[in-house]
């Protein structure tokens, strides 16, 4: 693996901002994080498609990042090449059918707005949730009762070494925080169906659930959102506050007293502070509860 090569190779000769030893925690809603031996943001389709090949030309490894709203970076950071989407693929347009498409790279909160300027219903439950709209899809984002899975037209992605490859939302398997969308690849653009309704209503809706966010949610603490996610027919955050948890810190790192299955970082927190809660989190279920929590946040950059 060359780095080093992959960097002079890429450097001011791709449409892409490339730097060396980026630190992650200026790139995840954590604020949590070390460097990555690489970062490029390709702003085109074709700097992207060259990025891929000088990687694999170069035995670099590498993952794509959004937002970082969902991803804990190890304090050690990433050894291989961190991608984010720039400019080409943040775009969201209108068709005249009702249809929305987004670039993967779309900020979800500029999304869910222009839904709301449309006069289209469908995506208020997205309302106050950070992320891209590649991130939100590959996980399938939403609430215990509604997933954008089931507003997905079709998907774009970018097989590397291939091209380009299509699916319609009814191929794609949608899963509790997960879809069958291969991780080799990488979204580019996702069209929604949505349905006509009128401004106010849609308004009423988005505040109901952005205030209902706002209650129960330590939205003004950095975090990653949920930490585990909820077993079948349980609340993951209920059988942590059942241990007695809530409030709980290691270094800068607190389990919210507001919700339980949120990690804030209160003061400068360390990746390993907030998987020391994580240890506790899980044992102490585990042990009060006799239920196994499964990890919601990603892990990145730690030893498997």
């Amino acid at each position: 693996m060359s780095v080093f090569n992959a960097y002079m190779a890429l450097s001011g000769k791709v449409d892409a901002e490339v730097i060396r030893e980026e630190r992650l925690s200026r790139h995840t809603t954590y604020r949590i994080g070390g460097p990555a031996d690489l970062y490029v943001k390709p702003r085109s389709y074709p700097a992207l498609v060259r990025t891929l090949s000088v990687l694999a030309d170069e035995k670099v490894p590498w993952v794509v990042l959004g937002k970082g709203s969902n991803v804990l970076v190890s304090d050690a950071g990433y050894g291989g090449c961190v991608i984010t989407l720039g400019e080409e693929f943040s775009k969201v347009s209108r068709a005249d059918d009702g249809c929305i498409t987004a670039g993967a790279g779309a900020q979800l909160n500029a999304l869910v707005s222009m839904t709301l300027s449309a006069e289209l219903s469908g995506m208020e439950f997205l309302v106050g949730i950070p992320g891209t709209v590649g991130g939100a899809v590959s996980m399938d984002a939403g609430t215990r009762h509604t997933w954008i899975g089931s507003l997905v037209r079709d998907v774009v992605t970018l097989v590397p070494g291939e091209g380009m490859r299509r699916r319609r939302g009814e191929q794609i398997e949608w899963g509790y925080r997960s879809c069958s969308l291969p991780t080799s690849e990488i979204i580019l653009e996702v069209s929604f169906v949505l349905t006509h309704k009128e401004k106010s209503a849609i308004a009423a809706e988005m505040d109901a659930y952005l205030s209902k966010r706002r209650f129960r949610q330590p939205m003004g603490l950095p975090s990653c959102g949920s930490v585990f996610r909820n077993p079948p027919d349980a609340s993951a955050a209920k059988l942590i506050e059942a241990c007695g948890l809530k409030g709980v810190t290691v270094g800068g790192a607190q389990i919210s007293e507001m919700h339980a299955n949120f990690i804030v970082n209160r003061d400068n927190a360390r990746a390993s502070d907030v998987i020391e809660l994580m240890r506790r989190m899980h044992d102490g279920v585990l042990a009060h509860s006799g239920i196994e929590l499964r990890p919601e946040v990603k892990l990145l950059g730690f030893a498997a």
